[in-house]
């Protein structure tokens, strides 16, 4: 899909066409791997060679929450992020 036309879905401001929800149950194996199902890979536009971010959230010392997300998205989602605060730094400060 062409960059200029991809809906962004990881917007850092709330969206109510976003929608949180459970894509799978995975199991990690005794080797520390887990598999992301098909149809999970498939809706995500997951393929081999993709790079994904994993982020945490923090409550103290513990890792609470895990979240995977498309490198390209995130840098999106960053660079998104620093042109609205580009855009209100005053001339004058630039």
């Amino acid at each position: 899909m062409e960059k200029a036309h991809r809906k962004k879905c990881c917007t850092p401001q709330r969206d109510a066409a976003v929608s949180h929800q459970i894509e799978a149950i995975i199991t990690i194996d005794e080797r520390g791997q887990m598999v992301l199902p098909k149809e999970t890979r498939a809706k995500a536009g997951i393929r081999a060679g993709d790079k994904l971010a994993l982020v945490g959230w923090r409550k103290g010392d513990r890792v609470c929450c895990l979240s995977l997300i498309k490198v390209e998205e995130m840098t999106e989602m960053v660079g998104d992020l620093l042109n609205s605060l580009m855009a209100s730094v005053p001339e004058s400060e630039k």
